[in-house]
């Protein structure tokens, strides 16, 4: 037996009682049937686990004074003052028995948190999820796994919340109204259970009866919240929102059964749970992004996203923005970037929670992404909308709605109908170029901004890119360029560069740094956050280097305010791809997306 083997084994099994099946933690674990067999039942000869019931046999977290418990729970409907007393004092037995098991779990979960098994079980689920989709004739694509899997991940958390706050309600001598009402809770259409944790496959509906119910009743009950919610920056309305968009695809009963059991498996009990489900969720969210040309409407590299922050700087206490929020990288990477500074207070945490995140996201999928993402990072209601940033006007911005940071990636390369441009005093069909002006109006006198633009915004000679940067040298300091390498955004076919501004001085002084990793990018060598220190260090003080160098805001043609990226250090004009050479690699695209689709037809 290899020294850790009972650790590791211990940390894949469920901390909150209920059950496990072996075949599947056998799986997760991608052991040998006699290995598994063996350090298990060492384990149970231990006191650690204890066996259970269930197809194949099942295991769980060994639990002490079991009977008590249920008594007590019992006792409580005929005296409830005295039972919560009973309660808290056997609950504080119950945590003094169990000390040291959690306290072996917890050293095994930091000793392997890093290792290949640290997040080996969620990873094998989150596989096994897909592998079933793939054979769904609903689900046809990585978007479509990404977004079944989302809603059905949203209901399992929502589950796990409210079992929470009844927890916590109970404790305090109080009662918790649930959100939900019994029918449309997970434990009762999704994963009933037996007197030990176990699916009860008698109870469980599966089939033509779990489609039908998901479809014809749980769906319609669930969008009604929209109407019934008392204000949208509820969680009811977000149920409610989310579910007026996404539907089910998955078409077999069978396979939603499966998914469903599959999602079961997964744990939102401790803060480690939920960041390794996070770290794979975004997984998912880079592979859905580069499932096609579109890869930047969905995901933006992390470590560029970290740089941008580390530029930025936002504090404790100020609201920060993304009004294109896509997936909420940039949210959820700034949420993570403060909520790791030290001495933070419980109002600071408070604030973090309810006060500081905000964005706006038009399209469905992208939306409940984005909000599945916040909550696997921590933050429980996100403050996200679902509309049209763009359709709203800029002369009606009050100083109310501003913000003190906006950190986006607006798409790129879209089109606006002629009513949304009335919006916006320079009027353009291009979606970022409207985004920008969207940003600069809607930060405070002060406020920051960290934009990803692609780079012809820099010098294109049409009205509307000259107005813009005008506007932008004019009323607000551009102090800053990020000129980022061609295979930044996996697909996206152009090259990019970051505007960092403040609002409410004009620019002096404009800072480029020319980002050279020394390396093609690709899916095989994407950004890292070491392409990116001496930038974010450089630009500290605004230094010059042989990739770095200032351009005085006089000297800026005052007729076109051209900004084109000039090295003075490399000779020349950095060359930027021809359109020949984009539409070649779109044609190269388009071939090779035909010959997988002629690959997979061969196998149906």
């Amino acid at each position: 037996m290899r020294k850790y083997d009972p650790d590791v084994l211990l940390t894949h099994v469920p901390t909150d009682g209920s059950t496990i099946g072996n075949q599947r933690l056998r799986e997760a674990l991608g052991w040998k049937e006699t290995r598994y067999t063996r350090v298990r039942d060492d384990l149970v000869e231990q006191g650690a686990l204890e066996k259970g019931r269930g197809r194949g046999g099942t295991v769980r977290r060994h639990t002490a004074k079991k009977s008590r418990v249920a008594t007590t729970a019992r006792a409580s409907t005929s005296h409830p003052a005295a039972s919560r007393r009973q309660a808290s004092v056997q609950v504080t037995a119950h945590a003094a028995a169990t000390a040291p098991l959690r306290a072996r779990a917890a050293s095994a979960n930091g000793s392997t948190s890093k290792g290949k098994n640290g997040n080996a079980m969620f990873e094998q689920v989150f596989k096994n999820i897909d592998d079933v989709l793939h054979k769904d004739a609903g689900c046809t694509s990585e978007l479509d796994y990404t977004e079944q899997s989302s809603w059905l991940l949203f209901l399992k958390y929502l589950d796990a919340l409210e079992r929470d706050k009844a927890t916590e309600a109970e404790l305090e001598g109080k009662r918790y109204t649930f959100i939900l009402e019994k029918p449309y809770r997970w434990e009762s259409w999704a994963a009933p259970k037996d007197a030990d944790g176990v699916i009860d496959h008698n109870a469980a509906m599966t089939g033509d009866d779990l489609r039908d119910f998901v479809n014809l009743k749980l769906c319609p009950y669930l969008q009604g919240f929209k109407q019934r919610a008392s204000g949208p920056n509820t969680i009811q309305y977000k149920i409610g929102e989310i579910f007026s968009e996404i539907k089910n695809k998955i078409q077999s009963g069978y396979n939603l059964r499966d998914v469903v059991e599959r999602i079961d498996e997964l744990r939102f009990g401790t803060q480690s749970e939920k960041h390794e489900l996070s770290h794979l969720y975004e997984a998912k969210i880079k592979n859905m992004g580069n499932a096609g040309r579109n890869g930047g409407e969905y995901y933006t590299p992390r470590p560029l996203i970290r740089a941008i922050i580390q530029v930025t700087k936002p504090k404790i206490g100020q609201r920060i923005y993304d009004g294109a929020v896509g997936s909420a990288g940039f949210l959820c990477e700034a949420y993570d970037y403060l909520n790791s500074q030290a001495g933070l207070t419980t109002s600071d945490l408070k604030t973090l929670q309810e006060r500081t995140f905000f964005g706006k996201e038009k399209k469905s999928l992208a939306y409940v992404i984005a909000i599945m993402n916040m909550i696997l990072h921590g933050i429980e209601a996100p403050n996200i909308v679902h509309t049209n940033t763009l359709a709203e006007n800029l002369s009606d911005i009050q100083d109310k709605d501003r913000f003190d940071v906006a950190l986006a990636n607006p798409p790129f390369g879209g089109k606006e109908r002629p009513e949304v441009q009335q919006n916006f005093p320079i009027r353009t069909g291009e979606t970022a170029f409207l985004f920008l002006q969207h940003f600069i109006k809607i930060l405070k006198a002060g406020g920051r901004g960290g934009v990803v633009i692609k780079n012809t915004f820099l010098s294109n000679t049409d009205n509307a890119s000259v107005s813009l940067r005008k506007l932008l040298l004019e009323s607000c300091n551009l102090h800053t360029v990020l000129d980022c390498p061609g295979g930044t955004f996996q697909g996206a076919g152009v090259k990019t560069v970051v505007l960092f501004f403040e609002k409410g001085a004009p620019t002096r002084k404009v800072w480029f740094y020319q980002l050279d990793p020394g390396r093609s990018m690709g899916k095989t060598t994407p950004l890292n956050d070491a392409d990116l220190a001496e930038f974010i260090e450089l630009q500290k003080t605004r230094a010059d280097s042989p990739k770095s160098w200032s351009v005085d805001a006089k000297s800026i043609d005052q007729s076109t305010f051209d900004l084109s990226v000039k090295n003075p250090n490399s000779g020349g004009e950095v060359t930027h791809r021809s359109t020949q050479a984009i539409i070649e690699e779109i044609v190269a695209l388009d071939a090779e997306s035909a010959e997988v689709l002629g690959k997979i037809r061969g196998l149906l």
